[in-house]
């Protein structure tokens, strides 16, 4: 429809100035769904756009425009609204058209469209999310990280590019240490041996567990010696184990997996500092090494080295060192997904790279909030290393994977998420993924009922005479076909929550419908059955196909 529409202002425009009655040529002709359905089914603002090139208003090149206008057999009519807004109306004759292009095509009808995203002007992408540093479980923030980052890769997946899902992971530093030192006085500890954990360590039955089974497999030979590599190795091996059984519960995947240690192990955190010192773009202060802010248009400075006799990195050091190697590595588009705590850190980073002259035109940053979880009204407290806050697993195992994934994806990343537990479990219409499925589930009975009844749809459906579809039927068509191009923009704006916004709106329309006694699916009259079966079978379709994207799956039964 897009291409349709756009081509026919085109023409239109050309019309106009070949006869002297417009002299410009717009940039671009951009056409959107109207607010109000009734204003039609797709409209342009492209007059808008003409007007300060044209000195004339935007209504008068609207007019001018639509009288220009040649229509082609798929457009029925154009019309001037408003300031000079182009409204068009699509003839049945296409609806019903591409009613049996969807339905021929299946799920790849609604797929984000390639070749309207372009995304950096090639076909590579890197989505860099999670980035869990490896000193626990997986928590429900860290939930929110994840969902987000693998749907945004599946959306890019299936409009067709070439996407490398990437896992950086922090695990040099003191936080690392410390967890090195935990898991040792928990295997101390294990042997009836007096050691307290360190100050700040980490308290949860995990690190009990890793030393058990770290005492079960070396014995009691570890504790001579102030060996912590090995602790901390253990406590990185297990963790990393549990992480991703997490992952496969949601059904997210990464296909590399990225560590600051291999950063400084290789040279290039020195390389970073060393040319940041060459450019004059750092200093030392207070034994730490700072990153100036003024010359990078900073706020503030940062620190690049605390000080101390360890003289370690902080984590914006190997960030810096990891960007260049994604620059380097000649992504078209990378993606980073990080939480709001990081924002400056990020600014930080990016505006490093760039002065040691990288470009960093390539890199977007998606932003989310924390993840608040209530029950019954209150709020849980959550703390990763005082071992009060409520893992990732958890979460799945009360309310389950596809209502987890739904709930994160349901807000924009970057608005706060209550996770309201309760209504999560129900089963009812406020609970908005069971809304979404429920409505798959009851499609999916209606060929059950139909194929009781004797009807085989799929011989029949494709001779299916949808002129016999009523006004209210053919809006529930035109909503679903209109999925396809609400994927193409959440993909292009990396924004799913788009999506299980338009699901829950098409299950609502759905359910209105159905509920009615005078829609009745499968009726006497065999010609408005197999008609309305086919419309049945375009949402479920949609529906299911939007569900998949969002990595929930889309019931038979409920």
């Amino acid at each position: 429809m897009k291409e349709i529409v756009v081509s026919c202002l085109g023409g239109a425009i050309e019309r106009a100035r070949a006869s002297g009655q417009l002299k410009s040529n717009p940039a671009a002709i951009g056409i959107e769904a109207p607010k109000d359905p009734a204003h039609g089914d797709v409209a342009s603002n492209v007059a808008l756009t003409m007007a300060r090139a044209e000195g004339k208003s935007p209504r008068a090149i609207a007019e001018i425009i639509k009288v220009a206008s040649e229509l082609p057999p798929e457009i029925a009519e154009i019309s001037v609204a408003g300031p000079g807004f182009l409204n068009f109306r699509m003839t049945p004759a296409y609806w019903h058209a591409e009613m049996v292009r969807a339905m021929g095509e299946g799920a790849r009808y609604f797929r984000p469209q390639k070749w309207e995203l372009r995304p950096g002007g090639g076909d590579r992408v890197q989505v860099e999310f999670l980035s869990a540093n490896p000193t626990g479980p997986v928590t429900v923030g860290h939930g929110r990280n994840a969902v987000l980052g693998d749907t945004i890769a599946r959306m890019l997946e299936a409009a067709g590019f070439n996407v490398t899902r990437e896992y950086y992971f922090n695990d040099g530093g003191r936080q690392m240490k410390l967890l090195g030192e935990s898991v040792r006085a928990r295997y101390l500890q294990d042997m009836g041996i007096d050691a307290p954990l360190p100050p700040d360590g980490y308290q949860g039955e995990y690190i009990c567990d890793i030393a058990r089974e770290l005492r079960a497999s070396r014995g009691d030979n570890l504790a001579e010696g102030e060996n912590l590599e090995l602790f901390r190795a253990a406590a990185v091996e297990a963790i990393f184990a549990d992480i991703n059984r997490t992952c496969d519960r949601l059904k997210i995947r990464f296909d590399r997996y990225f560590n600051e240690l291999d950063l400084i192990k290789s040279g290039k955190v020195k390389e970073v500092l060393d040319a940041l010192r060459k450019q004059n773009l750092s200093f030392e202060r207070d034994g730490a090494v700072w990153l100036r802010g003024e010359p990078l248009k900073l706020p503030k400075d940062a620190v690049l080295v605390r000080s101390g006799p360890d003289r370690e990195p902080t984590y914006r050091t190997p960030d810096i060192a990891y960007h260049i190697d994604k620059i380097n590595r000649s992504f078209d588009l990378i993606i980073d997904v990080f939480g709001a705590d990081h924002i400056a850190e990020h600014q930080e980073v990016i505006a490093a790279v760039k002065a040691l002259g990288h470009d960093t035109s390539a890199i977007r940053a998606i932003i989310y909030q924390f993840v608040t979880l209530t029950r019954a009204g209150e709020k849980i407290k959550m703390s990763t290393r005082k071992a009060t806050y409520v893992t990732l697993d958890e979460l799945i195992d009360e309310v389950g994977a596809d209502v987890v994934r739904f709930f994160f994806l349901f807000r924009k990343s970057d608005s706060q998420l209550d996770f309201d537990l309760e209504l999560a479990k129900k089963q009812a219409p406020e609970n908005p993924v069971f809304y979404v499925q429920y409505a798959h589930a009851r499609l999916s009975s209606v060929f059950r009922e139909a194929e009781k009844a004797g009807i085989d749809f799929a011989a029949s459906g494709g001779r299916a005479n949808l002129a016999l579809l009523g006004e209210e039927e053919m809006a529930l068509a035109r909503r679903s076909l209109a999925l396809r191009p609400v994927m193409t923009a959440a993909a292009e704006a990396l924004e799913p929550h788009r999506i299980s916004f338009f699901l829950l709106e098409l299950a609502g329309e759905f359910h209105r419908y159905y509920n009615q006694p005078a829609n009745r699916i499968i009726g006497t009259d065999r010609g408005l059955t197999v008609a309305r079966l086919f419309l049945a079978g375009l949402i479920k379709t949609a529906i299911a196909a939007g569900l998949d994207l969002l990595g929930v799956t889309a019931p038979e039964r409920m």
